[in-house]
């Protein structure tokens, strides 16, 4: 599981100059499961996406893709994580820790 930090590196104006670009990219990875929650930061400064279900390689070319990250408004900080431990309704992401 990843979470991606994002965090606005230009003027909010900018930001939300592309922001229907940047929701239609965040539905695409919600309707592939990629991403399973998602918001903004408070104060917003940028936000954080949860994602699952494919490797590092692939989360940094999704997160490349992101108009914000494409078009210089965000700098992306990706943490990996193992979800060992989850709420009910997110059972179905929970992992194991590799042997």
């Amino acid at each position: 599981m990843f979470v991606l930090e994002l965090t606005y590196t230009a003027p909010v104006e900018r930001v939300d100059a592309l922001l229907d670009a940047h929701i239609e990219w965040l539905d695409e990875q919600y309707a592939t499961g990629v991403f399973i929650a998602s918001g903004r930061k408070n104060p917003r400064d940028g936000g954080v996406i949860l994602a699952a279900g494919v490797d590092r390689a692939q989360i940094e070319k999704i997160a490349a893709a992101d108009p914000f990250s494409a078009e210089g408004v965000c700098a992306y900080r990706i943490t990996e994580f193992y979800a060992t431990k989850t709420a009910d309704g997110l059972a179905a992401f929970r992992e194991q820790l590799p042997s």
